[in-house]
Parts: structure tokens; C-alpha cells; sequence
């Protein structure tokens, strides 16, 4: 292999997205306030408003999201909430208050899901929600109304949709180490009448990803673009190495092209799971097909443009054929192609065509494997 240019590659994504100066974030709902309504989308596909819960004794809101690690520590919790008090008339509804485009990628190595609705659609079934979880993500009108200033942020409104507690669920977020003490000592005090003790507590989680923090992620992709991109050479004998993958490491492959359309579309979306993954141990190379002269055009500016890391490669032969079938004999040479090795140089996944990206972290996970790392060491 032949390194092409010689420069440097796009620094990592661990950068803490600050919302702009010109942005306040809103105060939070004071105790005593009336619940304001809101329109909002379900994973279901209906559209709910509080006039839908206007039967429960007791209405529990609480903002949260897909991506942020505090939220999933805490989403048992709120089940087992949601099972508990059901038969006291105790309705609970989770809003996830995220602007999917203000999620920088670097937050994104820490989960499996980002916070768009179809990501919600898919944690709500795999965790098995039996209550609302709701949309806020274009707008954010729900979120600006009750000014939510983490993830998990609890709400607690009595018959009259009097807010009566404010807070946290628990104040231990280690999963397996609290029960939701502070909501469910809330959700008792009202249903008995009684003033909750304290009102409120601190909040703590990811912070509300508001609609102007794109701004600054925005800013991030525009000095990403300026930078320059690693590209190397690589022929037959360098593809045959990669797929052999004797790194020891989880590898994921995609072979592209810029004149492929389907490439770029997924594009995106690879260079998220790159990031999310990148940190369990996941290598994602990826091999251009272009025509070499493009090598000084085309295939650099898209890589800057995608804020892509990873290693790149140009495949550099006059007759792609062998390459292609040194990878796979059953690959006709359409683009894209992907595929996944696991650390014993095992093809465990392989898809030709864009491909789905929850199909794609399905597979990711299943070789990371319960409680370890692309390595196989222990978290």
C-alpha cells in the first residue's frame, strides 16, 4: 500500500457541543404551574395531546431520549413505574425532547440509537414501552413549555394538572442501584394527598439537545471540511490482506464509489456508526473505486464533506476483477458493498446494496457480544 497523500487525518469527534451565546435555554416549569398542552406524534403514529390523559388521576411526564447513557440507565426504572401505578390510575409519558441534527457524533459513540423518530420507533420495541413516547425533536414546542434541563427530567401533575414535583427518578444512576425512589415517593405523596417533600431536586443526565446546538455542530463540519484527508493506495494483494483481517479486531469493510448514488446516501450513516462503534473496538475501513485519476478531485472533497476518519483506501489496479472476487467470488462488483469481520477473520455479515443501518449495528452488536467490547475485554 501506497500512501497517496500525505497529511494528516480528521481529528476524533470528542468535542462537547456548546449551545450558542445567543441561545438561553428556558427556565423550568416552576411547582404550582398548570401543565401546558402540547400536539406530539407517539411511536404509535398517533397524535397526542393532554387532553388524551385527562381520565389519569395522576399524570407522570418525563423527558428523555435514545442516546444518552443516564436516560438508559433509567428506562427500567420507568417501566417498572409505568407497570406499578397503572392500576392507580397513574399515567406516565415519556417525550423525547432532542433535535436529532443538534446530536453531535462524538455523543453518538456511547449508544446504539440516535434520537430520531425512527430510532425512538425501534427502542420503544425493543424495550417494550406500554406507555407514550412521544416526538419533540422538530419543533421542540413541548420542550421550550416545561424547559426539561436533562435527561431523564420527571414531571409530576396532580388531577388538576398542577405540577407538584420537579426531578430526578432516583438519585443513584448506576443500573440495579435504585428503584426510582424520588418519583415514586412524589407519585404517592399526590395520590394521598399530601405535599411532596422535596418539590424538587437536581437533574442530572445528557443535556437537551435544543435546535440551535446544530449551529455549533454545523461549525464543527465546516473545520472538518477544511482539513485535509489521508488517502492511500492499496492493490489486489492489500485487499486480500484486509479482509484476512488479522488485527484482532472487529472490521467492517465498505467498498464505494462517489458515481455510486447509493454510496453516498448511506455515507452518512456509516460515518455515525463509525463513530458510535469506534469506541467498543469496531476498525471501519473504507475502499474507493473511483477512477484513480479522481484521486485528487472528487473522492477527497467527499470525504472532507462527510467529516469521514477512518482509514480510506483508493483501489489502484487496471482491472478491478480480481480484487472484487478476492473479496467475495459471490460479488458481482456492485456498489456498495459492506462486510463485517470478526476478530478470528470471520465474515459474519455481508450485504451488497445500501444497506439498513439498524441491520448493520444488529450485526455490530451481536459480535460485540453482552457486557464486551469489539476485543473482548469486559467493560
Amino acid at each position: 500500500m501506497k500512501r497517496l497523500i500525505l497529511s494528516m487525518f480528521v481529528p476524533a469527534l470528542c468535542i462537547a457541543v456548546a449551545y450558542s451565546q445567543a441561545h438561553k435555554e428556558p427556565a423550568t416549569l416552576s411547582i404550582g404551574s398548570v401543565a401546558p398542552d402540547f400536539s406530539l406524534k407517539g411511536v404509535d403514529g398517533k397524535l397526542y395531546t393532554l387532553k388524551d390523559f385527562s381520565k389519569a388521576e395522576i399524570l407522570v411526564i418525563i423527558f428523555s431520549c435514545n442516546h444518552c447513557p443516564t436516560a438508559q440507565a433509567y428506562e427500567q426504572r420507568i417501566i417498572d413505574l409505568d407497570r406499578d401505578y397503572k392500576s392507580k390510575n397513574v399515567q406516565t409519558v415519556m417525550i423525547s425532547p432532542n433535535s436529532p441534527k443538534a446530536v453531535s457524533l462524538s455523543e453518538l459513540g456511547y449508544t446504539d440509537l440516535g434520537d430520531t423518530y425512527e430510532e425512538m420507533k425501534i427502542r420503544a420495541g425493543e424495550r417494550g414501552f406500554r406507555f407514550p413516547y412521544l416526538y419533540d425533536g422538530d419543533e421542540q414546542k413541548a420542550a421550550l413549555a416545561y424547559g426539561p434541563v436533562a435527561t431523564p427530567h420527571c414531571f409530576v401533575f396532580d388531577k388538576n394538572r398542577i405540577l407538584r414535583y420537579a426531578g430526578r427518578v432516583d438519585s443513584s444512576e448506576k443500573p440495579g442501584t435504585g428503584k426510582g425512589e424520588d418519583i415514586r415517593a412524589a407519585v404517592d405523596a399526590v395520590l394521598s394527598g399530601r405535599t411532596v417533600t422535596p418539590s424538587t431536586t437536581k437533574v442530572f443526565g445528557c443535556s437537551i439537545k435544543w435546535s440551535w446546538k446544530d449551529e455549533s455542530v454545523q461549525r464543527i463540519f465546516k473545520q472538518w471540511s477544511e482539513l485535509p484527508v489521508t488517502l492511500d493506495e492499496i492493490d489486489v494483494a492489500g485487499i486480500k490482506d484486509l479482509v484476512k483481517n488479522s488485527s484482532n479486531k472487529l472490521r467492517l469493510i465498505n467498498f464505494w464509489a462517489t458515481w455510486c448514488d447509493p454510496c453516498r446516501d448511506e455515507f452518512p450513516d456509516l460515518v455515525k456508526i463509525d463513530a458510535q462503534y469506534r469506541p467498543k473496538g469496531l476498525e471501519f475501513i473504507v475502499v474507493s473505486l473511483d477512477d484513480f485519476d479522481e484521486i485528487r478531485t472528487e473522492v477527497p472533497k467527499f470525504l472532507r464533506e462527510m467529516g469521514a476518519e477512518m482509514p480510506a483506501y483508493l483501489l489502484h489496479v487496471s482491472d478491478p476483477e480480481p480484487a472484487i472476487k478476492s473479496v467475495d467470488p459471490n460479488w458481482g462488483g456492485a456498489l456498495p458493498a459492506t462486510f463485517l469481520y470478526n476478530q478470528k477473520g470471520e465474515l459474519v455479515f455481508k450485504h451488497f446494496g445500501r444497506v439498513k443501518p439498524d441491520e448493520l449495528r444488529a450485526a455490530i452488536d451481536k459480535e460485540v457480544g453482552s457486557g464486551q467490547n469489539a476485543e473482548g475485554k469486559k467493560q
